[in-house]
């Protein structure tokens, strides 16, 4: 099924329809700024031609969608299942409380990227970002990767500042010679090459099979912080145990 959008479009109406249709295979031509797009679906490929906008796949619960362009705001916001993947840049909170699944961004994310993120038994939810991320990656982490690879051209730093603040679960891994200073005392980090680490492995590989320009043979010979709680970090007491 092919839904036409435009600016007149407004979002419940095409929401509606994707919803209401009893096709698999979605695309939305057109797309521009239209919010909460699959929120809550499963068991459908979606591709988007355009920008969607915020809450893009909150609460989705198993679908595949595509966008070829940009992402806004909380995309995959409270994510249970299932795989995004972002043929540009993504907007803030990323991945926001995300539970299962995987986000794919081929580009850069703003602040607060996996902000909330946490996992359960065998639900690890995870977050690939090709090229750098604002202020506040990993803020509150429970659980989950987010991984942040460095691919971009422009000059700015992998990330920006409070990177991993209240982090008390889950893992980051970061592709870079030199961490930034004045990481918050809640996280630790190691040095380790990709390649040399299973999971990451794994992610990486899959990320590039969406992504064919990226090379991850490349990616995974490179350094890599890895960023994980700090085991005498006063917010793990706040929280159970993952």
């Amino acid at each position: 099924m092919v839904i036409k959008v435009d600016e007149n479009t407004h979002f419940s109406y095409l929401n509606r329809k994707v919803k209401e249709t009893k096709d698999k295979d979605i695309v939305i031509d057109g797309c521009i700024g239209q919010r909460y797009i699959a929120a809550g679906l499963k068991d459908k490929n979606i591709t988007i031609n355009g920008t969607p906008g915020n809450a893009l796949a909150a609460y989705v619960n198993g679908c595949t969608i595509i966008v070829n362009g940009n992402a806004q705001d909380a995309t995959g916001d409270t994510m249970n299942d299932g795989k995004i993947i972002i043929y540009g840049n993504a907007g803030d909170a990323t991945g926001y409380a995300m539970r299962g699944g995987r986000i794919y961004v081929r580009g850069n994310t703003g602040y607060r990227a996996g902000i909330h993120m946490k996992a359960y038994m065998d639900l690890k939810p995870i977050i690939v970002i090709g090229g750098r991320a604002g202020s506040f990656l990993g803020e509150y982490q429970a659980g989950g990767i987010i991984v942040v690879l460095g691919q971009n051209d422009d000059g700015q730093p992998l990330f920006h500042n409070f990177c991993g603040t209240g982090m008390h679960g889950g893992v980051m891994y970061l592709r870079c010679e030199k961490l930034p200073h004045r990481l918050p005392s809640q996280v630790s980090s190691r040095e380790g090459k990709g390649s040399e680490i299973d999971e990451l492995k794994e992610i990486v590989e899959d990320y590039c099979a969406y992504f064919p320009e990226y090379d991850a043979k490349k990616i995974l010979d490179a350094n890599f912080f890895i960023l994980t709680p700090n085991s005498a970090n006063p917010y793990r007491q706040m929280y159970t145990n993952n």
